[in-house]
């Protein structure tokens, strides 16, 4: 296992898109500490490969360090740097069994027999393909090898670290929140660093304790799925983590008190005053947005309701904007309706970054 540090890492596929200062991955400089699972997480083509294989060595950054435990590993092999790495569709070897696809990375590195009979066997047991160990590959299903790649990333107790690149996509849904459940098992017990490549928020929230949100080849935000959902540091995030993502509406301020569409709405007294030329939005959760009667609130226009089971979505107009609201689904949604925002989850942007709250 290691501490994985990217110091001033900046990436471009050709020296021209370098020079030209058209990077895939804009600076970053951030740690992975030894024993933790990370996801990163966003959209596609926001950066989330590129980065993964600069960690593991597949390529090699335009400017800056990656460091195991302090040490410059910048220019040596994904071999050198002992990493275990799942990529998104299954790599396997089709003539060999099942159990000796596993034992392949064991043997490799003279690992004992009886040891790697125990490795091999605890694995089969854990991807359920104990029944299946002596099968060939060749004539499994595509889940079933991605099972194998799963595996063969895991077996090894000695990695620095275990990369999943969206490992997933061809395991059907059920097996996907296994196999999520298992993985979260493995990391607790065993402690190895484990950083996750998805674009699926809840893959992402129910394996990290730590999610680093990416967008246009930068990381936005790093936190926990608790952080990110109640303090978004960037619109994108807000947008991008919960369905439906954070209401966001253009407003003024005011004297405390943000101003949309002419509505006053008073403002925790702890968010601070940007500058006067950013152009401003207030943040609000779905989850917080109550629906009341009119006359009780700010009017609303309702467009639609969706009924998902356990709650409703309320998609409804405010002073111009699209909003949306989640009720129970016990809750009665009057005809003619206004809405009340909990004061406490107001969050204010400015040039699509969080205006931090002022200290006590």
């Amino acid at each position: 296992m290691a501490r994985i540090r990217l110091d001033r890492i900046r990436h471009a596929y050709t020296p021209e898109l370098a020079a030209a200062g058209q990077y895939a991955l804009r600076q970053i400089d951030h740690t992975f500490e030894d024993g933790g699972a990370y996801a990163l997480l966003g959209p596609s083509g926001c950066g989330k490969t590129t980065l993964l294989n600069l960690i593991s060595g597949l390529l090699a950054p335009s400017e800056g360090r990656i460091l195991f435990d302090e040490q410059d590993v910048t220019e040596l092999s994904t071999q050198a740097r002992n990493i275990a790495q799942v990529f998104q569709f299954p790599v396997v070897y089709d003539t060999m069994t099942v159990a000796q696809n596993l034992a392949f990375p064991l043997r490799n590195r003279r690992i004992g027999a009886k040891e790697t009979e125990r490795r091999v066997r605890d694995i089969l047991e854990r991807i359920g393909l104990a029944e299946k160990a002596n099968r060939r590959a060749a004539g499994l299903t595509a889940d079933e090898k991605q099972k194998i790649s799963l595996g063969r990333g895991l077996v090894r107790s000695d990695v620095a670290a275990v990369l999943f690149d969206e490992p997933l996509t061809v395991i059907d849904p059920q097996m996907k929140w296994q196999l999520r459940s298992q993985l979260k098992e493995l990391h607790a017990e065993f402690r190895r660093t484990m950083i996750y490549v998805t674009h699926d928020q809840t893959e992402a929230l129910t394996f990290a304790d730590k999610v680093f949100v990416m967008v246009d080849g930068e990381v936005v935000q790093v936190g926990t799925p608790e952080e990110l959902f109640s303090r978004p540091r960037h619109t994108f995030v807000g947008y991008f983590i919960g369905s439906p993502g954070m209401n966001l509406l253009p407003c003024t301020l005011e004297g405390g008190q943000a101003i949309v569409g002419g509505h006053r709405i008073n403002l925790p007294q702890a968010i601070g005053s940007p500058a006067a030329s950013r152009a401003l939005e207030l943040g609000i959760r779905p989850e917080f947005v109550q629906v009341l009667p009119r006359g009780q609130g700010y009017p609303i226009t309702i467009r639609r309701v969706e009924d998902i089971g356990s709650e409703k979505i309320v998609r409804a107009e405010f002073a111009g904007q699209p909003l949306s609201a989640i009720v129970d689904e016990a809750g009665e949604i009057p005809a003619e309706a206004d809405i009340a925002f909990a004061p406490e989850a107001l969050n204010l942007y400015a040039d699509s970054w969080l205006v931090e709250r002022e200290r006590a």
